[in-house]
């Protein structure tokens, strides 16, 4: 029990490291970087606007922050690609796309997209969408498909890639 303990700790402080790094810039520092380089905002936007920016914004953290969690606790691994999960996790978000993740970082700049009014950040995110697009059919599919065989193969067919099924 105390070794499992130890590796969860060890696996969300690797998680925390890899999100400060990797989501941090591609969904806070790179935003950031282009909203200066364009000068801010396009359009102001209304308050209301602002307002509704938000749900997306707080709603991607949330997805991020439970997929990061479930990846340490359940999986015992971390996002980041050369320490993935040791077991797959079907559990939690999950359990409605395969990659909520990456939805959550999409959501959060889309958030800020909003708030900000940036069309420079929303030609960013439609950037980043078919990176994670690629990555995940190029890379990460196919890894998952050899480290978990059937049981994958099995989670695939029931649950959609991106956009939930209800």
């Amino acid at each position: 029990m105390t070794e499992h303990r130890g590796t969860v700790a060890w696996a969300l402080f690797k998680t925390a490291v890899f999100t400060l790094v990797v989501p941090g810039s591609v969904g806070v520092l790179i935003p950031r970087w282009v909203l200066v380089d364009t000068g801010g905002s396009y359009s102001v936007p209304t308050i209301a606007w602002r307002w509704i920016g938000l749900f997306p914004l707080i709603a991607g953290a949330c997805f991020y922050f439970e997929c990061a969690w479930d990846f340490a606790v359940t999986g015992l691994g971390t996002p980041a690609p050369i320490d993935m999960p040791r077991k797959l996790v079907v559990k939690g978000l999950y359990r409605f796309v395969r990659n909520p993740m990456y939805v959550g970082v999409a959501w959060f700049v889309a958030g800020q997209a909003i708030v900000f009014g940036s069309i420079p950040v929303v030609i960013y995110i439609a950037g980043v969408w078919l990176c994670f697009h690629l990555f995940v059919m190029i890379h990460e599919e196919p890894t998952l498909r050899r480290k978990f065989g059937a049981e994958y193969e099995e989670y695939c067919r029931r649950v959609p890639r991106w956009l939930p099924r209800f």
